[in-house]
C-alpha cells in the first residue's frame, strides 16, 4: 500500500512542471528557472539518495561521459518542455509530449535494429489519429505544440542511448547527471539574467503575496526532485514497465487536471479525444515492447535512480 500511494505521489508531483512554470509569471525567463529548478533538484538528491541507497554519494568514476550525456540531454528536454508550458495550455505540452514511445520505437528500429511487429502498424494509426484529432498546427499554439513533440524526440533520444549504452548505473548517478543539466543551463543567467528572484506576486484569492523564487524552488524540489527520489524507491517494489504505463497514461491525465483547476484552462475537444487516442496507443505500444524485453528502459531515472536494476 505504501509503494502505491508514494507512486500517486509521484504521478501528482510530475504532473506540476506545468504549474510551477506558469506560476512564475514569466518574472523569470524559463531558460534561467529551468537552470534553478535543476540546482535545487541536485541539492535535494545529493542529500536524499545516499539515504534512500543506504550508501554514500560516490563519482560515477569509468562513467563520465554517459553521466553527462544523460545530463545535457535531460538539459534539453526539461528547458524545450518548460518552453513549450508558456506557449500552450498545459494539457496540450503533456499530450503532444507522449509521443515519446513512438519517437523510442522509430530510434530503436534505426539505430538498434529492433523488429516492428503487425500490430504495431494499427498502433501508429491510432496514434496518428490522435495527433490529426488533436489539431498540434492550431493557430496560436502551433510553435508551442511543436516544441512539444520536438521534447518528445529529445526524450527517445534519451532512452534509445540509454539502452545503446546498456546502463546500470547506481541510485546516485542521476544527481550527477542534474548537477551536469544544471551547470550546461547556468549560461542562460547571463545571457537572459536571473529574473525577478527578489520578486513577490500577489494571490488576491489567498489574500497574500508569495515570492517568486517559491515556484522555482518548487520545481527543483517537487517536480524533479521528489518524483527522482520517489522513482528509485518505487523501483524497488514493483516493475519498471508497470510503473511507465501507469505513468504515461495518468501523469498526462492530473496536469490536465491541474492546468484546470489551478488556470481554469478548459482543453478543446478536439485536444480531449485526441489525446486520448494518442495516450491509449502510446500505453499499448509501451506495454507491447516491454513484453519484449522485460529489461528496457522506458523513463530517464529507471537506469540511473533503481539501485543494482536497470530500466525510465
Amino acid at each position: 500500500m505504501k509503494t502505491w500511494v508514494l507512486l500517486a505521489l509521484i504521478t501528482m508531483s510530475e504532473a506540476t512542471i506545468g504549474v510551477f512554470v506558469k506560476l512564475t509569471d514569466g518574472r523569470i525567463p524559463v531558460q534561467t528557472l529551468t537552470f534553478y529548478a535543476f540546482v535545487f533538484a541536485t541539492a535535494f538528491l545529493m542529500l536524499a539518495m545516499p539515504w534512500a541507497n543506504k550508501k554514500p554519494l560516490e563519482l560515477p568514476r569509468g562513467n563520465w561521459k554517459d553521466t553527462f550525456l544523460i545530463g545535457a540531454l535531460i538539459a534539453a528536454q526539461s528547458g524545450f518542455f518548460n518552453y513549450a508550458m508558456t506557449l500552450v495550455p498545459i494539457a496540450n505540452a503533456v499530450i503532444f509530449w507522449s509521443v515519446a514511445p513512438f519517437f523510442t520505437f522509430i530510434l530503436s528500429w534505426l539505430f538498434l535494429g529492433e523488429k516492428a511487429k503487425k500490430s504495431y502498424i494499427l498502433i501508429f494509426g491510432i496514434a496518428l489519429t490522435g495527433i490529426v484529432i488533436a489539431k498540434p498546427l492550431q493557430e496560436g499554439y502551433m510553435l508551442g505544440n511543436m516544441v512539444a513533440l520536438g521534447v518528445g524526440a529529445i526524450y527517445a533520444a534519451m532512452i534509445t542511448y540509454i539502452r545503446h549504452e546498456g546502463k546500470t548505473e547506481t541510485g546516485n548517478d542521476i544527481a550527477w547527471s542534474l548537477m551536469f543539466a544544471a551547470l550546461i543551463m547556468l549560461p542562460s543567467v547571463f545571457f537572459v539574467g536571473l529574473g525577478d528572484i527578489t520578486g513577490m506576486i500577489r494571490y488576491e484569492s489567498l489574500g497574500m503575496s508569495l515570492p517568486v523564487m517559491l515556484w522555482a524552488a518548487g520545481l527543483g524540489l517537487i517536480s524533479m526532485g521528489f518524483a527522482y527520489f520517489g522513482i528509485s524507491i518505487v523501483l524497488k517494489s514493483i516493475n519498471a514497465n508497470v510503473y511507465s504505463l501507469i505513468d504515461i497514461i495518468v501523469s498526462p491525465a492530473v496536469a490536465t487536471m491541474w492546468g484546470f483547476l489551478i488556470f481554469n484552462e478548459v482543453p478543446a475537444p478536439s485536444m480531449l479525444y485526441g489525446g486520448a487516442l494518442l495516450l491509449g496507443a502510446g500505453a499499448w505500444l509501451t506495454r507491447d515492447m516491454s513484453r519484449d524485453d522485460p529489461t528496457r528502459p522506458v523513463h530517464a531515472c529507471h537506469s540511473q535512480c533503481a539501485h543494482g536494476s536497470s530500466g525510465p
